[in-house]
């Protein structure tokens, strides 16, 4: 007997994005089987960024505010984690202060600010990253201008965490897990919330929704991203400088969430993936890569203005 039953095409669809996604993480996880330690660290590059990206994308896509210094989150973490270490803290319970660290960072930040637009908020975040990266290059309990060095490496239920396969399993758990904070965030009602303000913040406003504290939020939040990321980073590179966290760290970050696609949690991944991967694949043309890259990128933004992987607006 013939069936005249028929599978919805959003359901097809949906099962088939399903497939590649498993195929992605199966092929993940088997790469440090046969790769060696350089693409292994690359790939691992590539996920840190990845982190970053999303706790940006929170701000810039999802709420459409301007974020210029978000590398300070990022320093704030990665000092906190060195510092506690170093005055012998076990890693794992430094996190959650370095989350209590990058919130209050980013009320000091989103308080007195939010309330601007445009540029005027643009050249306040930037003022923030620098002001946070010169204060670290001068307090001596950061290692002044050297940083800090000798941060010891952590274990895991007694093994220790070493070799670049284990930082690269270790970021992508990191990657996934910021993915799926990300997308119900996406899908609540503060992510709702931040997706009227972007597109009309006085109607916003009229809805009954507080603008000032509800992108306070976003910031907050991002700001969690970037100062898990930067604990992680500091025990993985066993040292901190100050000049880690300039302005063109903000940028690379800002990069990528512009280039995936504001506002879409895969343009993210994809974005600092591009941004990461491209001018490895490229390096055996030397210097000359860079250029090669920015051309490209300006080819990307010509034809395709809103990213690679741009979000559906209704």
């Amino acid at each position: 007997m013939r069936s005249h039953l028929r599978i919805p095409e959003r359901f097809s669809g949906t099962k088939g994005r399903i497939v590649s996604l498993a195929v992605i993480i199966i092929l993940i996880i088997l790469l440090p089987l046969v790769a060696n330690n350089y693409v292994k660290e690359v790939i691992t590059n590539a996920f840190f960024y990845m982190i970053l990206a999303l706790g940006l994308n929170i701000v810039i896509g999802y709420a459409g505010l301007v974020d210029l210094g978000y590398a300070a989150f990022f320093a704030v973490g990665a000092y906190t984690t060195g510092i506690l270490t170093k005055a012998g803290l076990n890693f794992w319970l430094t996190i959650p202060i370095a989350v209590i660290f990058s919130l209050i960072a980013g009320v000091v930040i989103g308080g007195p600010t939010l309330r601007l637009r445009s540029d005027y908020l643009a050249i306040v975040t930037l003022g923030f990253g620098e002001i946070t990266r010169i204060t670290a290059r001068n307090l001596k309990i950061t290692g002044g201008a050297s940083g800090l060095v000798g941060i010891r490496k952590p274990s895991l239920f007694g093994y220790p965490l070493t070799h670049s396969s284990d930082f690269y399993y270790l970021f992508f758990i990191l990657v996934v897990l910021a993915a799926i904070v990300a997308f119900r965030l996406h899908n609540s009602r503060l992510g709702r919330a931040w997706q009227y303000i972007r597109e009309d913040e006085d109607a916003a406003a009229a809805m009954g929704i507080d603008p000032v504290r509800t992108k306070l939020y976003a910031y907050m939040l991002g700001a969690v991203f970037g100062g898990v990321a930067g604990s992680f980073f500091a025990v993985k590179m066993t040292a901190v400088s100050p000049e880690t966290f300039a302005f063109t760290q903000s940028a690379m970050i800002l990069m990528a969430v512009i280039l995936g696609g504001m506002g879409k949690l895969a343009g993210a991944i994809l974005g600092a993936m591009v941004l990461v991967l491209f001018p490895e694949v490229f390096r055996t043309i030397g210097q000359s890569r860079q250029l090669v890259f920015g051309i490209v990128l300006i080819i990307i933004m010509i034809f395709r203005p809103q990213g690679l992987w741009p979000e559906r607006r209704n």
